[in-house]
């Protein structure tokens, strides 16, 4: 069903909300143990109760009802017929597969530049570094603030000497002091509220968001960013915010040049990526891969890797992002990640708040993407200066680099960073799966154990690929716990210990080591 910041993986008894918001993503395609898949096909807004005594799918405003079912013995199966009728992601590139760099937020190209600098003298590759929000003027503008990006391009060119690519932050949303505004308003190329003054945001300022149903809406904002990002070599996109995000979540009070928000809003995501999306794919004969914070049903093939929106840094919802991440996989998304020791974090000091941050890193290790991200606190940084607008006066961050928090904790991150790089082959494999048949890289137990019932309800392990059962600690202070291999023989990679599946058995996990087993070929 997408992505619900719950710890459900069986949605049985549960009613989920049609609707995209930050952090929550809905994607109605569910996957039956009765071996059936079922995708409610309808962009509007609305919900689903998934009774024990029936199941019933609600649209608030609709021109047609349409749904798709298929039927197949494996959830392997369901989901490779559900991606040939919605399609596959593409070939994810190589020089992606590995480390990626943020923080909220650099504020200079200075500062973009010193962290790379910085990585390269570690001896740490890192594949992409992303610049976060606010590098702008205004919202709407969708270019670099000269004063303190003097020389993108520059540093564009110095970055990919290092071998790093290069990624932007690009919201839809204009303020009404861009540039943009007055013409988008006079073309109609904005939404629309159906009573009242015309205002979608107001996050940082006065803003409406842009109409991306409308083709000359695209055509604009594309036109824009290739003039201001694009052409100075930049090589993807962070599209925030993708929902969109809006000030009042009424969603009958909006209106797009297809029709009323209520009817078609989930869809917004897709053609929000599509903005990029299409406009790379006729610039350069090479993989487009760019950030979202949301999606819909099939896009997957339009080079959309997703995280999963700003979470708070506790152990509770780190715990959730498993879930997250096991029903986006089996919703047909699986380019998926999420902002490692998740985005809200009030104090980087906080011994619980590091052992937090090893636990996600661990796991993100044997995920999709591996992706340093977060807001960090305590924000007593001082702002560039005193302007109400520009890059310079919103608040940063503390640092978000792997060595930032004490030679303890990096000695761990530096470990599993080597990890990562070790897995290069067996990910790119994963991906190449992805791609050919539609499976999810982050895949639930009873993916690759359907005919185990135990399986079917395990929501604390899941497999990476098929060959690696991984047992993330989600818990503060914990330093063991228990694990349940299926049927095999399996080994666990901290000791080399060799066990026989089909029970549960119990691992340390000190705070170095989180508990990964491989399943070793039949004798």
């Amino acid at each position: 069903m997408g992505q619900y910041q719950q710890q459900c993986m069986d949605m049985s008894g549960c009613v989920l909300e049609l609707a995209q918001r930050n952090s929550q993503i809905s994607v109605p395609f569910a996957v039956s143990s009765l071996g059936y898949g079922f995708l409610w096909n309808n962009p509007s807004v609305g919900q689903v109760v998934f009774g024990k005594n029936y199941y019933e799918w609600v649209s608030r405003s609709t021109r047609e009802m349409d749904y798709w079912i298929t039927a197949a013995g494996t959830p392997k199966e369901i989901l490779e017929r559900y991606t040939a009728a919605t399609g596959r992601a593409g070939m994810f590139p190589e020089d992606r597969m590995g480390l990626w760099q943020c923080k909220l937020r650099y504020r200079t190209q200075d500062e973009v530049l010193s962290v790379a600098r910085q990585y390269q003298k570690e001896g740490i590759k890192i594949d992409q570094i992303v610049i976060d929000f606010f590098h702008w003027t205004v919202q709407g503008d969708w270019k670099f603030d000269k004063t303190y990006w003097p020389d993108p391009k520059a540093m564009v060119d110095e970055l990919h000497a290092m071998g790093i690519k290069v990624i932007v932050s690009v919201w839809p949303s204009v303020d009404r002091r861009s540039e943009n505004f007055a013409p988008m308003l006079e073309r109609g190329l904005l939404m629309r509220t159906e009573r009242g003054a015309a205002q979608t945001y107001d996050y940082q300022g006065d803003c409406v968001e842009i109409d991306v149903f409308n083709p000359e809406t695209r055509q604009y904002v594309w036109d824009v960013c290739k003039r201001n990002y694009y052409n100075y070599g930049i090589d993807a996109f962070w599209l925030d915010n993708s929902e969109p995000d809006l000030g009042v979540y009424d969603f009958d009070h909006y209106r797009y040049c297809d029709g009323p928000a209520l009817s078609i809003s989930n869809q917004y995501p897709q053609w929000f990526s599509r903005t990029f999306y299409d406009a790379m794919k006729k610039e350069r004969d090479e993989p487009v891969v760019n950030l979202l914070r949301c999606c819909w049903a099939g896009s997957q093939k339009y080079g959309n890797v997703v995280w999963s929106g700003d979470v708070p840094s506790t152990f509770e919802a780190f715990a959730d992002q498993l879930q997250c991440g096991l029903n986006m996989g089996l919703a047909g998304i699986p380019w998926w990640t999420t902002d490692v020791g998740g985005f809200m974090t009030d104090d980087v000091n906080d011994p619980a708040f590091r052992q937090l941050l090893i636990r996600w890193y661990q796991f993100a290790v044997y995920s999709p993407v591996l992706r340093m991200h977060g807001d960090r606190g305590p924000y007593n940084i001082p702002a560039l200066d005193d302007r109400d607008w520009g890059g310079g006066y919103l608040h940063t961050g503390q640092p978000n680099e792997l060595w930032s928090y004490g030679e303890e904790v990096y000695a761990v991150l530096r470990k599993y960073y080597e990890i990562r790089v070790s897995l290069h082959d067996y990910i790119k494999s994963l991906y190449e799966e992805a791609h050919e048949n539609g499976s999810p890289l982050l895949r639930a137990m009873f993916y690759e154990f359907p005919e185990d019932e135990k399986c079917w309800t395990l929501q604390d392990q899941y497999m990476f690929g098929s060959r690696y059962l991984v047992a993330p600690i989600f818990h503060l202070d914990e330093f063991s716990r228990e694990v349940y291999l299926p049927a095999g023989r399996w080994r666990l990679t901290s000791t080399g210990e060799v066990f026989t599946g089909g029970r549960t058995v119990h691992v340390d996990a000190p705070v170095e080591y989180m508990p990964v087993f491989e399943k070793l070929a039949d004798e």
